[in-house]
């Protein structure tokens, strides 16, 4: 029996892969077309959004939204990956710096920044991913490139013998990379810095609250109906008869859309018909789902 097409959203654990729990979830589904949006690292936590058969068309435009984390930021250590999974490769004592200084740098890391990503993303340089580049020995630089972090903020520091944690939460916009902020902070200050923890909480609509932990869906797997997901995602419009049934072929209506991004089609009967996007008064379907 094929599963219904729908968003599954995990609370991810830490030491195991985003492709870990697809695999997982695979399994639990019946079904091979699972993917995630926005891949986790094995240290980090939180929600991960997984589509499962005809919503996995939803993933690519879900990973454009902004997402939030939790985080837990070292001032005194630079490591190879920027997180706690890397060698150290430098160490300088952090005792010396001030909270004012803190939040200057902070501050100037929010907003509409040009960031450097980790040299281990999974970026492709020349076909390959950059972490894999790294691991088979080679050095590698990737170019800066324009990200926005709605919100940086300093909740808690913890000062312990020459290293200063620091607990933050992070509001930024798709392809935004918080170990490449915890090197860049610890950089302006002098010292270094990298991660030690990272949890995303949200991303777009989707709360780590409203996420299943993988022992809880082994117990009782649910599914975020395709409908519902796409209302929770995106603007939504009802159109008439006539209407869905161009919509439903993939063609054009005359549009005015409030916003830029995505819009979520439904015909008079709630069904979900499509995603589309304004261009010249016209739109454009992104995916069709009928």
């Amino acid at each position: 029996m094929t599963p219904p097409g729908g968003l599954v959203l995990v609370d991810k654990p830490a030491g195991v892969t985003s492709h870990d729990v697809v695999a997982r979830v695979r399994r639990l589904a019946g079904t091979r077309r699972v993917g995630h949006a926005g891949t986790l690292d094995p240290m980090a936590t939180g929600v991960l959004v997984l589509g499962i058969e005809r919503a996995t068309r939803l993933l690519g435009h879900l990973a454009l939204t902004d997402k939030a984390y939790d985080a837990t930021i070292r001032l005194g250590a630079s490591t190879v990956t920027d997180d706690a999974e890397g060698d150290v490769v430098e160490t300088r004592s952090a005792a010396a710096v001030q909270a004012e200084e803190i939040l200057t740098a902070v501050a100037a890391l929010t907003g509409d920044i040009e960031q450097v990503p980790s040299s281990v993303s999974a970026i492709k340089v020349d076909g390959k991913r950059a972490y894999a580049k790294v691991r088979a020995g080679d050095t590698v630089v990737l170019a800066a490139r324009p990200v926005t972090v709605r919100s940086f903020d300093v909740h808690a520091t913890r000062r312990t013998d020459e290293v200063v944690d620091l607990d933050v939460t992070v509001v930024c916009s798709s392809g935004t990379y918080v170990r490449a902020l915890a090197r860049d902070l610890g950089s302006a200050l002098g010292v270094g810095g990298h991660l030690t923890a990272l949890r995303r909480t949200r991303v777009g609509p989707y709360v780590v609250a409203g996420a299943r932990t993988l022992e809880q869906l082994e117990s009782s797997f649910e599914v975020v109906p395709i409908e519902a997901a796409a209302r929770a995602g995106f603007p939504s419009r009802e159109v008439d008869d006539e209407q869905a049934r161009v919509v439903a072929h993939g063609g054009q209506l005359p549009w005015e859309s409030a916003g830029a991004g995505p819009v979520a089609v439904f015909g008079p009967d709630g069904a979900f018909l499509a995603l589309v996007e304004e261009r010249d008064g016209r739109a454009k379907p992104l995916a069709v789902f009928v």
